[in-house]
């Protein structure tokens, strides 16, 4: 690929190294990540979730799972980006504010519900409301709690969005890059402890 593949720049991956050749060996698993990254943060049209939008919310959602590379190269991200410098205090602030350790939420009534656990309810403090937009606001609300309680999920959170100003269809990329940074921040430690482990 001419672009370089985030996942071996974040993982600290050298060409010719043993985690190279491991990653070599899902080379189609390698390429979907990658794919899924230039789609969803260099894509042809952003349509109607902006790129500025796009890098604050992977920095807020990299920043909740703790310090990493990732986040890093995220907060940097939405630092280069226009209009970025402006929101990174208030990113930073909701960062602290919704660190959390999770899953956690309830089940429906039934043999699972056993295993509800309580946890931070998070909202945007108010402080922050004026810099972020009611966009941001709805989706820093939004990401928190699939990251932390999406077993708690309803409805009435995409109605939430939909009265902000997102799309159906916004909502859905929205969705898709919560989950690729999920992924990515977990393979990218996997593939660090590995690294670590075998250095």
């Amino acid at each position: 690929m001419a672009t370089t593949d985030i996942i071996d720049k974040l993982a600290g991956i050298e060409p010719g190294s043993a985690l190279n050749s491991i990653r070599g060996k899902r080379v189609q698993a390698r390429e979907n990540a990658q794919k899924s990254y230039l789609s969803l943060f260099e894509p042809i049209d952003a349509g109607d979730f902006s790129l500025l939008e796009r890098a604050a919310v992977a920095a807020f959602v990299t920043g909740l799972h703790g310090e990493s590379p990732v986040a890093t190269f995220y907060r940097d991200k939405l630092a280069a980006t226009a209009g970025g410098p402006a929101l990174l205090q208030a990113i930073d602030a909701e960062i602290a504010r919704g660190k959390t350790s999770g899953p956690y939420g309830s089940f429906p009534a039934g043999p699972l519900s056993v295993e509800n656990t309580a946890g931070l309810i998070y909202r945007v403090d108010a402080a922050s409301k004026a810099a972020l937009g009611n966009r941001l606001v709805a989706a820093l609300g939004h990401a928190h709690l699939l990251v932390f309680r999406p077993r708690d999920a309803a409805s009435s959170d995409m109605k939430a969005l939909l009265a902000a100003g997102w799309s159906t269809t916004g909502i859905v990329t929205f969705s898709q890059l919560v989950a690729f940074l999920s992924f990515q921040v977990r393979v990218v430690s996997g593939l660090r402890t590995l690294a670590a482990a075998n250095a």
